[in-house]
């Protein structure tokens, strides 16, 4: 083992280029640098306090919680090493906000989507766990994803996501002139049938990664497509934001409340109020 030898910097994160104590807890995980003010405008305040490749980190203060918020870029394999340098600064919560098509015909754009579980189509995740290793979201990330959509009245669903290393062919959609994969145009009617409900490139490996390091992840994505009704449109970016934003919040308060009951995990028979 070569231990650390490739990273000059033992102050900061060699990618992100973030340090000890320069973000929260709990981070928010967009994959454009450029949703990061669409989430931050639901803050009180906030801080840019790295930006480097696709990596912009800022972080701030959500309603009296400490929040942070970095950028990934597009695919799993740079939300993976976004996963692993926060986790090496004390981040232990991760919530992707996101977007993704959605396959199910009662899904309108704009609506949310809440990610229970992942199927792990993206092959990062192949390189930590064996093939059959669960992509699951943390039940508590889960839970305040769904109270903060319905404090806020946002139309949300609940349910399983497929996370695709390719926008193209691996989604089912034709490449460069008119290319087609193997089984491409069974791809998404069999997600379809299979009660899959939606479609992007980051989840599952940012869960995977919590999972092994005992860590809370979970996702939240507005829909700007319908792949079965063929609707398009940028909607619901706002309501992604402000939902994790909240959630944060919920799943501090969450900790609060596990620690005044002497209990290690959250569940529904505490009450958030």
């Amino acid at each position: 083992m070569t231990g650390d030898s490739e990273d000059p910097n033992d102050e900061v994160q060699y990618h992100i280029e973030v340090g000890e104590g320069d973000v929260a807890d709990a981070v928010l995980l967009p994959g454009n640098p450029e949703r990061i003010e669409k989430i931050t405008q639901f803050w009180d305040d906030d801080e840019e306090v790295a930006h480097h490749r696709e990596y912009r980190t800022v972080t701030g203060d959500y309603e009296g919680t400490p929040i942070s918020v970095t950028s990934t870029g597009i695919g799993s394999p740079s939300a993976a090493i976004a996963v692993e340098e926060l986790a090496r600064v004390g981040a232990d919560t991760f919530i992707r906000v996101g977007s993704c098509g959605a396959i199910q015909p009662d899904m309108e754009v704009g609506d949310l989507v809440i990610t229970t579980g992942g199927v792990r189509q993206e092959g990062t995740s192949d390189a930590y766990v064996r093939e059959d290793y669960p992509a699951v979201a943390d039940y508590e990330v889960v839970s305040a994803l769904v109270a903060a959509a319905e404090r806020l009245d946002y139309d949300y669903h609940t349910g399983i996501t497929m996370s695709a290393d390719s926008f193209y062919a691996g989604q089912g959609r034709p490449g460069f002139e008119g290319f087609e994969a193997v089984g491409s145009d069974e791809l998404v009617d069999g997600l379809k049938e299979a009660n899959v409900k939606n479609i992007e490139m980051e989840a599952s490996a940012i869960m995977t990664l919590a999972n092994i390091y005992g860590l809370r992840a979970g996702a939240v994505c507005s829909v700007f497509a319908n792949r079965e009704t063929g609707e398009f449109l940028t909607e619901g970016e706002n309501r992604a934001a402000e939902t994790a934003s909240l959630a944060v919040k919920l799943l501090a308060r969450m900790d609060e409340i596990k620690a005044e009951n002497g209990v290690e995990r959250w569940h529904p028979g505490l009450s958030l109020d």
